[in-house]
């Protein structure tokens, strides 16, 4: 069990997210940036669905109240077990009464923290994640607060004396070296309604996360994207990823709390496995579309999907050597 020290506003419960109830008007929700979470999940031996803590806004303190695997992944945030650095991506054994501390992210926007077995917290709708807006799934359907404990479900997995940890994603999954974060966008049913102009400076433009943006959606700062007729659709489904373009000209990436409908113009899609380099964008960093096909993304979850079962291929060995060390 963890306790609460001190925490900034909207750390909360996430699993990978519901599916399977759109048609309710319940969005996905879960962690903005699913491939972190699964990370921490693997490297402590549990299933890539387990809950753990999304913390978007640091610094954040916690103790532990019992001896606790746990793994820090997501933004590098200088994590510090009573006063030890750990290292990016990393899980380690906790004893009872050590703090962890996790300060101002030095890269990235959102960390994560992974308990053994998971987050115990019931399951509402097949998950464990938080939905604020509609306050219910993880703790109470709240941000964390001050005094909060939390239980581990916890596991029997043995890590190695020193800890284990992982390749982050942005060094093993090759990134454009471009000053913006670059991911790649099919283009959408009204992509062919904006002016030529306009299409051109969507593919070409630095787009400019703004400080509106949040788990609903991110809003963009960049060239006025124009359409080359006025359209009126019908509010239809959306799901994460879809790039909608209000009045305005300046687009909005519907993310993880995303409304399961809208009315407003599509022009791309992000695909799925490029998300979690949308979550850890900070306010005032820059985003670079780069068009792609269906089969573009497919290989592009491909490699993700290979990266993944490297890892928990390689974290199984060394949990199975550290309990034979052990014994």
């Amino acid at each position: 069990m963890i306790e609460i020290l001190s925490t900034p506003s909207l750390v909360t419960v996430q699993d990978l997210g519901r599916s399977g109830f759109y048609r309710y008007g319940v969005c996905r929700s879960g962690a903005m940036d699913r491939l972190s979470l699964a990370i921490g999940n693997l490297l402590l031996g549990n299933d890539r669905n387990a809950a753990g803590l999304e913390i978007p806004i640091l610094p954040l303190r916690l103790r532990f109240e019992a001896d606790v695997n746990f793994a820090v992944t997501g933004a590098d945030c200088s994590a510090e077990l009573d006063g030890r650095p750990l290292p990016p991506f990393w899980a380690a054994r906790a004893r009872a009464g050590e703090v962890l501390t996790l300060a101002a992210p030095r890269a990235g926007c959102r960390a994560y923290l992974c308990l053994a077995g998971g987050v115990d917290v019931p399951e509402v709708l097949s998950s464990r994640s938080t939905q604020l807006r509609e306050t219910f799934g993880g703790l109470d359907g709240r941000a964390l607060v001050k005094g909060d404990r939390i239980k581990e479900v916890g596991n029997d997995v043995v890590l190695p004396e020193g800890g284990l940890g992982a390749v982050p994603p942005a060094a093993a999954l090759a990134d454009a070296d471009a000053p913006a974060t670059t991911v790649r966008v099919i283009p959408a049913a009204e992509h062919a309604d904006y002016d030529e102009p306009s299409r051109a400076a969507f593919w070409a433009a630095d787009w400019k996360v703004t400080v509106q943006s949040n788990r609903a959606g991110y809003r963009l700062k960049g060239p006025e994207l124009q359409l080359r007729r006025p359209i009126e659709l019908r509010s239809h489904g959306v799901v994460p990823g879809v790039i909608q373009v209000p009045a305005g000209g300046q687009p909005i990436i519907q993310l993880a709390d995303a409304a399961t409908m809208g009315g407003y113009p599509k022009i791309g899609v992000v695909i799925d496995a490029d998300l979690w380099r949308i979550a850890q964008a900070r306010p005032g960093d820059s985003l670079r579309f780069i068009e792609t096909d269906v089969a573009g993304a497919a290989l592009v979850h491909e490699e993700t999907e290979a990266y993944l079962d490297g890892l928990e291929h390689d974290a199984g060995r060394q949990h199975r050597l550290s309990a034979a060390w052990r014994t």
